[in-house]
């Protein structure tokens, strides 16, 4: 898999959020979100602001356990409901973000509930956290939404990272469901340039998932444009909607959206 570099990562973390603010511009921000119904627009932000400033205090206090975020200082989104303190708000909290991951080095050690415990797993985990939540904002202000490839591939790469890490820890999830050998999906760009190698094989093991970026056959499969197989693979969009495909046991897909969730 092809990680983008520390410095990228950073600079996306504030150009995603400069996105997403654009995205809220002049929108109804008590509006409910259609892909995380229990939010309104307004919280979703703030869910993103939060964070930002919760990973940026775990890097920059250099933290070997969790931290509750309520115990983080300026959480919980501006006191005034004006938007204007909301955006002010947002882009803060996102230039803090990057500068402190970016000053640690992707090396420097801190908490993280993952597989990784760096500033560089941080930079990465809040750039696409922006990016999917910057869908659910677009979705819901019934804006474009728009995403470079490599970000596209890459927030494919960690989900799938995501789900085998809580396969293998959390026992209870239900991503451990996800198991036996002889069933596979495959995920097909079908507009990304040759050299993104934008094709996913997952593949079924009876300990949990194996993938590989690259083409092969599968028991179903996914195809379309990269933005709507990103959208539909963290089920932002329906697996047949737009403009994608779906060829084979469709089943098979609707039991892995079902059950590839962490927390």
């Amino acid at each position: 898999m092809t990680q983008l570099g520390h410095d990228r990562y950073c600079d996306e973390i504030v150009g995603q959020t400069a996105l997403l603010r654009s995205h809220l511009a002049g929108a109804d921000l008590g509006a409910t979100v259609p892909t995380c119904p229990d939010w309104t627009l307004r919280q979703l932000a703030v869910h993103v602001g939060e964070a930002h400033r919760w990973s940026e205090h775990i890097v920059r206090t250099r933290m070997t356990k969790n931290v509750p975020v309520e115990h983080v200082a300026h959480v919980g989104g501006p006191e005034s409901d004006d938007p204007a303190a909301l955006d002010a708000w947002l882009a803060e909290g996102a230039e803090k973000a990057a500068e402190t991951f970016r000053s640690a080095g992707a090396d420097t050690a801190a908490w993280s509930w993952a597989w990784e415990h760096t500033a560089g797993f941080w930079a990465r985990r809040m750039t696409h956290e922006t990016v999917i939540h910057r869908a659910d904002a677009a979705i819901a202000a019934g804006v474009t939404y728009e995403v470079e490839p490599e970000f596209a591939a890459d927030a494919i790469d960690e989900w799938l990272q995501i789900v085998r890490f809580a396969q293998e820890k959390y026992p209870s999830d239900a991503a451990t469901e996800l198991r036996g050998a002889g069933r596979s999906i495959h995920l097909h760009a079908t507009d990304a340039e040759p050299g993104l190698d934008a094709e996913w094989l997952i593949e079924f093991e009876d300990e949990g998932i194996e993938w590989r970026r690259g083409h092969g056959k599968a028991t179903v499969a996914l195809r379309g444009p990269l933005t709507e197989v990103m959208l539909a693979f963290y089920r932002r969009m329906p697996a047949d909607g737009g403009r994608l495909e779906v060829l084979g046991e469709r089943e098979l897909l609707d039991f892995w959206l079902e059950r590839a969730t962490f927390g």
